[in-house]
């Protein structure tokens, strides 16, 4: 009886009926949409940016391709240069890659003319027409001024070489936009939501075990910031590399949607996997897993490792497998590791 009364002390459960909790998880789930909503009205500002960094490894793999089939035609890569590289008096031909406006006339994508680099009254240097080029709408005469910023350096996804990702309808863009904010809005949730997970489940717990909530949430955080990174920086890159060679005799036009709904499912994939030793630290400090546990049970945490790997792998093949499957079976060791090194038998309050 004495136990039974401690044990109430601890914890909240014989204070809740089933309804209680039913409430409780409502009120839960409430705050956490509220918190994204206010999380996607910032990122949806954002969008474009976090558009623009997640876009760098497709257009640093569609750039690598398009400079590996120049290869092949003989011209040697190396000695192209950045238009941060121009100096006075360096001359070419310039291709528009863009419709481009000159008062009433407009030039369209493909168009080329000769150019000069100069500066102008102010010392800035700038492209400016060898040639009138003329359109049906027009003629620009010789000695304009090209609007391109020479001061820009490429951006980390290597050399401009034309590669962009398309949509295929008007509101296209849009929803990808709104899709790329939603998926922000959740990551930087991901601290809020741990809270209210651990709100949720926290009276089941005995009053000492309530403190681990400091340490879960944080450790989680960084996890989950961890394995998104991991996905972005070292997982995704060889993905997508060899996805584009194995189509390399095709010319691909990527949805734009498509990008996105697989980059953001592997980081955020990576994010909730790399979880497992920050869970598996709480846990075995609480003592609900045990090292011995993990070690027992190695065989069925493979094969569900093997099938997570299975889906979250952008193709079927085996080395893409692995390479999505070996980070998980590193972590289950480093998981292992960490239960025999914190973990404790569980002790009621009473016994504490």
């Amino acid at each position: 009886m004495k136990e039974l009364e401690s044990r109430r002390e601890g914890t909240e459960v014989g204070q809740m009926s089933f309804l209680e909790h039913l409430d409780e998880l409502r009120k839960r789930l409430v705050r956490s949409v509220l918190f994204i909503v206010v999380a996607f009205i910032g990122c949806f500002f954002a969008s474009q940016h976090i558009y623009e960094f997640l876009a760098i490894p497709i257009k640093r793999a569609l750039n690598e391709a398009a400079i590996r089939d120049m290869s092949k035609t003989g011209l040697d890569p190396s000695v192209i240069l950045s238009l941060t590289d121009l100096k006075v008096g360096d001359r070419g031909r310039f291709v528009f890659s863009r419709a481009t406006s000159f008062g009433t006339v407009a030039v369209q994508p493909g168009a080329s003319v000769e150019v000069v680099a100069a500066v102008d009254e102010a010392g800035k240097l700038g492209l400016y027409t060898e040639e009138p080029i003329i359109t049906q709408g027009g003629l620009v005469a010789r000695g304009v001024r090209l609007p391109v910023d020479l001061t820009v350096k490429p951006s980390d996804a290597g050399p401009d070489l034309g590669e962009k990702l398309i949509v295929t309808t008007t509101q296209e863009a849009f929803t990808l936009y709104v899709t790329v904010s939603l998926y922000s809005a959740i990551a930087l949730s991901i601290p809020f939501l741990l809270l209210q997970v651990w709100g949720f489940i926290s009276p089941a717990l005995y009053k000492h075990e309530k403190a681990y909530v400091t340490p879960f949430i944080l450790l989680s955080s960084v996890a989950f910031v961890g394995g998104a990174a991991f996905a972005y920086y070292i997982l995704f890159p060889p993905a997508v590399g060899y996805l584009l060679g194995v189509a390399e005799e095709f010319r691909p036009l990527l949805r734009a949607t498509d990008y996105f709904d697989l980059i953001t499912l592997i980081m955020l994939a990576m994010g909730i996997i790399f979880q497992m030793p920050a869970v598996t630290y709480v846990l075995s400090r609480i003592g609900i897993v045990s090292a011995s546990f993990l070690v027992k049970n190695w065989k069925l945490a493979l094969i569900i490792i093997l099938i997570v790997a299975a889906f979250v792998s952008p193709t079927g093949d085996i080395p893409n497998l692995m390479l999505f499957a070996l980070p998980m079976v590193v972590l289950y060791g480093f998981s292992i590791f960490i239960a025999w090194f914190f973990g404790k038998k569980r002790q009621t309050q009473a016994e504490v």
